[in-house]
């Protein structure tokens, strides 16, 4: 190591490339399974970023509120919190709360007994839930040997074993390796799904990106036993020197026409299952959920670029796509689709009633969900919800509104979005 310098330059992360080479791209490999990446609070990884567009928005009640004096008197008294009602239909689903489990795929850190233990805790809660991409082609469907807690049957039964009648629903993602495995063929034939597809609640996610990793398709690490097993089925570089290997999904290709033709092919060959979308925060983030919305899906999910994951390379969750306020203000200027689904960092109250006043239907909960179920697998993610549900009626009550779907972006404010939100 030589004695130049350079103040105020990354020194120490150029020298860090210069030892490692192509492996200091990605975090180091030892994390995976243990970290979950995604855009930090003040802009990822630049330092100079500022704050998060949505955390710098302001909740605005107001003084005057007709529609507490229609609660009061409906009531026959004056309301409170507790008479704010946060059901809310999600996605051809009902949901205890404008909320639902985002989606965790085949990371290590979503499997075993705390993928488990996560689902019994959503479909308790009556909460829907996303079982992401490549966990077939990675760990089985369950049903041939594979090891149920790792394998996508365990978790969807997990989940149906707990779920309230009338309440909560699965979502099943499909990426290109999902496609090749046939996993929505597989899910929808099965005696398993039978009691969810007969009560309306089981939808197959088409996946065309995912808010950290934008562009590209979903990442692991793998030992070399695992990647001499599934080298036939992903792309695999050695890029850590270790033994260890990257395993790449591929993003899939679309256009607006392809995206349509999807579409409406999910219907045709599912017709009992809802079809939802799930788009990464390109900068046509608007004209995409329009043709989604347009072709028939009953919901489109975004992921903002704060959205966490399992694995990403460093450069992505602090450069690359729209933070979620900026999605927001794009499809809310062109005209949201009917149910939108957002996330991205939502893991308290406020970020949730900003969401839903730009847009929203409802807010995906992703590494609050996983982090609070590793807290207690028995109830940490209930608890949780249980938090967020009392912030929420707090939250909504103070505005003057007493349903999720009451607010508007009068209820938001800041000055970085002069004309954006609410100013009464």
């Amino acid at each position: 190591m030589s004695d130049l310098s350079a103040p105020g330059f990354p020194e120490e992360e150029v020298r860090q490339r210069a030892r490692a080479g192509a492996a200091a791209a990605f975090p180091p490999p030892g994390e995976y399974g243990q970290v979950l990446f995604g855009a930090e609070q003040r802009g990822g990884r630049q330092p100079d970023a500022g704050p998060d567009p949505l955390d710098a928005l302001r909740i605005t009640p107001p003084v005057f509120m007709p529609q507490r004096l229609a609660r009061l008197i409906d009531l026959g008294r004056e309301p409170d919190y507790r008479d704010v009602e946060l059901t809310t239909p999600v996605g051809g689903f009902t949901s205890a709360l404008p909320v639902y489990v985002s989606a965790l795929g085949s990371t290590r850190a979503a499997g075993g007994d705390l993928g488990l233990a996560l689902s019994r805790q959503a479909g308790a809660l009556g909460l829907p839930m996303v079982i992401g991409e490549n966990v077939v082609p990675v760990n089985g469907y369950g049903r041939l040997g594979e090891a149920a807690d790792r394998a996508l049957l365990g978790r969807l039964r997990a989940y149906a074993e707990e779920l309230p009648d009338g309440q909560g629903g699965v979502v099943v993602q499909q990426s290109t390796e999902d496609a090749d495995a046939e996993v929505w063929n597989l899910v929808y034939s099965d005696p398993a799904a039978l009691p969810l597809l007969a009560t309306g609640r089981l939808a197959f996610e088409l996946k065309l990106g995912q808010g950290a990793k934008p562009g590209l398709g979903g990442m692991t690490v793998l030992d070399a036993e695992s990647a001499a097993r599934l080298g036939d089925r992903y792309g695999l570089d050695d890029v850590f020197g270790d033994g260890r290997l990257l395993r790449s999904s591929t993003p899939g290709t679309f256009t607006a026409e392809i995206l349509r033709q999807q579409i409406r092919l999910m219907r045709n060959n599912f017709p009992r299952a809802r079809v939802w979308v799930k788009l990464h925060p390109g900068r046509d983030v608007a004209e995409a959920a329009r043709v989604a919305a347009e072709a028939g899906a009953d919901a489109v999910t975004v992921d903002g670029a704060e959205g966490g994951t399992g694995w990403a390379p460093g450069a992505f969750p602090a450069q690359v796509g729209l933070p979620l306020a900026e999605c927001l203000r794009r499809l809310a200027a062109a005209g949201p689709p009917p149910c939108l689904l957002v996330s991205g960092r939502i893991w308290e109250g406020g970020r949730a009633v900003k969401s839903l006043a730009l847009g929203a239907r409802a807010v995906g909960l992703g590494r609050a969900a996983l982090l609070a179920t590793a807290e207690d697998p028995q109830a940490g993610l209930e608890r949780f919800v249980q938090c967020l549900a009392l912030e929420l009626r707090l939250l909504i009550s103070a505005l003057g509104k007493y349903t999720p779907a009451a607010l508007d972006q009068d209820d938001v404010w800041s000055s970085q979005f002069p004309g954006n939100a609410g100013t009464g």
